[in-house]
Protein backbone atom coordinates (compact mmCIF):
# COMPACT_ATOMS: atom_id res chain seq x y z
CA UNK A 1 0.00 0.00 0.00
CA UNK A 2 2.87 2.33 0.83
CA UNK A 3 4.43 1.69 -2.57
CA UNK A 4 1.09 2.46 -4.23
CA UNK A 5 0.88 5.72 -2.38
CA UNK A 6 4.40 6.63 -3.41
CA UNK A 7 3.60 6.01 -7.06
CA UNK A 8 0.46 8.12 -6.82
CA UNK A 9 2.43 10.91 -5.18
CA UNK A 10 5.05 10.79 -7.95
CA UNK A 11 2.38 10.84 -10.67
CA UNK A 12 0.65 13.77 -8.97
CA UNK A 13 3.97 15.60 -8.68
CA UNK A 14 4.68 15.04 -12.38
CA UNK A 15 1.22 16.34 -13.29
CA UNK A 16 1.75 19.39 -11.11
CA UNK A 17 5.08 20.05 -12.82
CA UNK A 18 3.41 19.73 -16.23
CA UNK A 19 0.77 22.23 -15.14
CA UNK A 20 3.48 24.67 -14.01
CA UNK A 21 5.32 24.33 -17.34
CA UNK A 22 2.11 24.88 -19.28
CA UNK A 23 1.39 27.94 -17.19
CA UNK A 24 4.86 29.31 -17.82
CA UNK A 25 4.42 28.74 -21.58
CA UNK A 26 1.10 30.60 -21.52
CA UNK A 27 2.69 33.46 -19.62
CA UNK A 28 5.54 33.67 -22.12
CA UNK A 29 3.08 33.63 -25.05
CA UNK A 30 0.96 36.37 -23.47
CA UNK A 31 4.04 38.47 -22.70
CA UNK A 32 5.31 38.20 -26.27
CA UNK A 33 1.87 39.16 -27.59
CA UNK A 34 1.71 42.19 -25.32
CA UNK A 35 5.22 43.28 -26.30
CA UNK A 36 4.43 42.78 -29.97
CA UNK A 37 1.25 44.84 -29.68
CA UNK A 38 3.16 47.54 -27.81
CA UNK A 39 5.83 47.68 -30.52
CA UNK A 40 3.18 47.92 -33.24
CA UNK A 41 1.38 50.66 -31.30
CA UNK A 42 4.62 52.64 -30.89
CA UNK A 43 5.31 52.26 -34.62
CA UNK A 44 1.85 53.55 -35.50
CA UNK A 45 2.16 56.49 -33.12
CA UNK A 46 5.56 57.36 -34.56
CA UNK A 47 4.21 57.18 -38.10
CA UNK A 48 1.35 59.50 -37.21
CA UNK A 49 3.20 62.02 -35.06
CA UNK A 50 6.61 62.26 -36.71
CA UNK A 51 7.18 65.58 -38.51
CA UNK A 52 6.23 65.31 -42.16
CA UNK A 53 8.41 66.71 -44.90
CA UNK A 54 7.27 70.08 -46.25
CA UNK A 55 4.61 69.54 -48.88
CA UNK A 56 5.69 72.57 -50.80
CA UNK A 57 8.11 75.46 -50.72
CA UNK A 58 7.30 79.13 -51.24
CA UNK A 59 7.65 80.37 -54.79
CA UNK A 60 7.31 83.75 -56.43
CA UNK A 61 5.92 82.05 -59.53
CA UNK A 62 3.84 78.89 -59.88
CA UNK A 63 2.52 77.08 -62.95
CA UNK A 64 -1.03 78.26 -62.18
CA UNK A 65 -0.09 81.88 -61.43
CA UNK A 66 -2.03 84.41 -63.50
CA UNK A 67 0.06 85.77 -66.35
CA UNK A 68 -0.98 89.10 -67.81
CA UNK A 69 1.34 88.47 -70.73
CA UNK A 70 4.07 85.96 -71.50
CA UNK A 71 7.46 86.40 -73.14
CA UNK A 72 8.27 83.51 -75.51
CA UNK A 73 11.81 83.03 -74.21
CA UNK A 74 10.76 83.14 -70.53
CA UNK A 75 14.06 84.74 -69.51
CA UNK A 76 12.65 87.62 -67.46
CA UNK A 77 9.55 87.52 -65.26
CA UNK A 78 8.09 90.30 -63.13
CA UNK A 79 5.74 89.13 -60.38
CA UNK A 80 3.54 91.49 -58.39
CA UNK A 81 1.84 90.56 -55.11
CA UNK A 82 -1.14 92.90 -55.00
CA UNK A 83 -4.25 93.98 -53.15
CA UNK A 84 -7.06 95.43 -55.25
CA UNK A 85 -8.12 97.74 -52.41
CA UNK A 86 -4.61 99.10 -51.93
CA UNK A 87 -4.11 102.69 -53.08
CA UNK A 88 -0.43 102.00 -53.65
CA UNK A 89 -1.28 99.13 -56.00
CA UNK A 90 -3.61 101.41 -57.92
CA UNK A 91 -0.85 104.03 -58.15
CA UNK A 92 1.51 101.42 -59.64
CA UNK A 93 -1.15 100.02 -61.96
CA UNK A 94 -0.58 102.50 -64.84
CA UNK A 95 3.18 102.09 -64.41
CA UNK A 96 2.89 98.32 -64.81
CA UNK A 97 0.54 98.76 -67.77
CA UNK A 98 3.10 100.98 -69.49
CA UNK A 99 5.88 98.51 -68.75
CA UNK A 100 3.78 95.80 -70.32
CA UNK A 101 3.65 97.85 -73.51
CA UNK A 102 7.34 98.74 -73.41
CA UNK A 103 8.46 95.16 -72.83
CA UNK A 104 5.85 93.25 -74.79
CA UNK A 105 7.33 89.96 -75.98
CA UNK A 106 10.38 90.43 -73.74
CA UNK A 107 9.07 90.17 -70.17
CA UNK A 108 6.45 87.93 -68.57
CA UNK A 109 4.13 89.85 -66.21
CA UNK A 110 2.43 87.94 -63.38
CA UNK A 111 -0.19 89.08 -60.85
CA UNK A 112 -0.64 87.26 -57.54
CA UNK A 113 -3.17 87.87 -54.77
CA UNK A 114 -2.15 89.32 -51.43
CA UNK A 115 -5.28 90.85 -49.83
CA UNK A 116 -4.49 92.81 -46.68
CA UNK A 117 -6.69 91.86 -43.72
CA UNK A 118 -7.28 95.51 -42.74
CA UNK A 119 -8.87 96.18 -46.15
CA UNK A 120 -12.52 95.25 -45.73
CA UNK A 121 -13.25 94.28 -49.34
CA UNK A 122 -9.79 93.16 -50.46
CA UNK A 123 -10.48 89.46 -50.13
CA UNK A 124 -13.89 89.85 -51.79
CA UNK A 125 -12.25 91.69 -54.68
CA UNK A 126 -9.72 88.89 -55.09
CA UNK A 127 -12.54 86.33 -55.09
CA UNK A 128 -14.38 88.36 -57.72
CA UNK A 129 -11.30 88.43 -59.95
CA UNK A 130 -10.59 84.74 -59.43
CA UNK A 131 -14.23 83.89 -60.20
CA UNK A 132 -13.88 85.87 -63.45
CA UNK A 133 -10.64 84.02 -64.19
CA UNK A 134 -12.65 80.77 -64.22
CA UNK A 135 -14.29 82.18 -67.36
CA UNK A 136 -11.07 83.46 -68.92
CA UNK A 137 -11.61 87.05 -67.80
CA UNK A 138 -8.86 87.51 -65.23
CA UNK A 139 -7.25 90.51 -66.92
CA UNK A 140 -10.56 92.23 -67.66
CA UNK A 141 -11.71 92.03 -64.03
CA UNK A 142 -8.21 92.84 -62.76
CA UNK A 143 -8.29 96.12 -64.68
CA UNK A 144 -11.85 96.90 -63.69
CA UNK A 145 -10.99 96.64 -59.99
CA UNK A 146 -8.42 99.41 -60.27
CA UNK A 147 -10.52 101.52 -62.61
CA UNK A 148 -13.43 101.51 -60.11
CA UNK A 149 -11.48 101.28 -56.84
CA UNK A 150 -12.64 104.68 -55.56
CA UNK A 151 -16.29 103.59 -55.74
CA UNK A 152 -15.99 100.59 -53.39
CA UNK A 153 -12.69 100.74 -51.49
CA UNK A 154 -12.08 102.07 -47.99
CA UNK A 155 -15.67 101.33 -46.98
CA UNK A 156 -16.92 98.93 -44.33
CA UNK A 157 -19.74 97.78 -46.57
CA UNK A 158 -19.57 94.44 -48.42
CA UNK A 159 -19.04 95.14 -52.12
CA UNK A 160 -20.45 91.80 -53.34
CA UNK A 161 -23.18 93.48 -55.39
CA UNK A 162 -20.70 95.93 -56.92
CA UNK A 163 -18.43 93.09 -58.00
CA UNK A 164 -21.35 91.10 -59.37
CA UNK A 165 -22.32 94.14 -61.46
CA UNK A 166 -18.77 94.14 -62.83
CA UNK A 167 -19.15 90.50 -63.79
CA UNK A 168 -22.42 91.32 -65.52
CA UNK A 169 -20.86 94.26 -67.39
CA UNK A 170 -18.10 91.94 -68.62
CA UNK A 171 -20.69 89.58 -70.03
CA UNK A 172 -19.87 86.69 -67.71
CA UNK A 173 -22.17 83.78 -66.98
CA UNK A 174 -23.53 85.11 -63.68
CA UNK A 175 -24.70 81.75 -62.34
CA UNK A 176 -21.22 80.31 -62.89
CA UNK A 177 -19.60 83.45 -61.48
CA UNK A 178 -21.80 83.34 -58.36
CA UNK A 179 -20.88 79.71 -57.80
CA UNK A 180 -17.16 80.39 -58.20
CA UNK A 181 -17.34 83.51 -56.01
CA UNK A 182 -18.74 81.44 -53.13
CA UNK A 183 -16.63 78.35 -53.80
CA UNK A 184 -14.17 77.57 -50.94
CA UNK A 185 -11.67 76.49 -53.61
CA UNK A 186 -11.59 80.08 -54.89
CA UNK A 187 -10.61 81.41 -51.48
CA UNK A 188 -8.08 78.58 -51.07
CA UNK A 189 -6.47 79.63 -54.36
CA UNK A 190 -6.14 83.19 -53.08
CA UNK A 191 -4.76 82.08 -49.73
CA UNK A 192 -2.13 79.96 -51.48
CA UNK A 193 -0.86 83.06 -53.25
CA UNK A 194 -0.86 85.01 -49.99
CA UNK A 195 0.95 82.19 -48.18
CA UNK A 196 3.70 82.23 -50.80
CA UNK A 197 3.98 85.98 -50.42
CA UNK A 198 4.23 85.80 -46.63
CA UNK A 199 6.87 83.08 -46.81
CA UNK A 200 8.84 85.18 -49.30
CA UNK A 201 8.82 88.18 -46.97
CA UNK A 202 5.98 90.20 -48.45
CA UNK A 203 4.72 92.58 -45.78
CA UNK A 204 2.74 95.06 -47.83
CA UNK A 205 1.54 95.75 -51.32
CA UNK A 206 2.54 96.14 -53.99
CA UNK A 207 5.63 93.94 -53.72
CA UNK A 208 7.57 92.98 -56.84
CA UNK A 209 9.89 90.10 -57.65
CA UNK A 210 12.07 90.20 -60.74
CA UNK A 211 13.27 86.72 -61.68
CA UNK A 212 12.57 85.61 -58.12
CA UNK A 213 14.46 88.49 -56.47
CA UNK A 214 12.56 91.12 -54.51
CA UNK A 215 12.96 94.63 -55.91
CA UNK A 216 11.75 98.00 -54.59
CA UNK A 217 11.57 100.45 -57.51
CA UNK A 218 10.61 103.96 -56.49
CA UNK A 219 9.89 105.16 -60.01
CA UNK A 220 9.19 103.96 -63.53
CA UNK A 221 12.83 104.66 -64.38
CA UNK A 222 14.11 102.42 -61.61
CA UNK A 223 11.71 99.74 -62.82
CA UNK A 224 13.14 99.99 -66.33
CA UNK A 225 16.72 99.95 -65.08
CA UNK A 226 16.08 96.73 -63.17
CA UNK A 227 14.33 95.09 -66.09
CA UNK A 228 16.98 96.18 -68.59
CA UNK A 229 19.70 94.76 -66.36
CA UNK A 230 17.81 91.45 -66.13
CA UNK A 231 17.41 91.32 -69.91
CA UNK A 232 21.10 92.09 -70.42
CA UNK A 233 22.35 89.45 -68.00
Amino acid sequence: MAKMDDRRAKVEAMREEDRRKAGRRRNVTISLSVIGAFVVAIAVIFAVTRPSAPIDSPQALRPDSHRLQTAPDGRVTLVEFLDFECEGCKAYFPVVEQLRKDYAGKVTFVARYFPISSHFNAERAARAVEAAARQGKFEAMYKRMYETQETWAEKKIPADTVFRDHAKALGLDLAAWDKAYADPATLARIKKDAADGTALGVQGTPTFFLNGKKIEPRSAEEFKEAIDAALAS
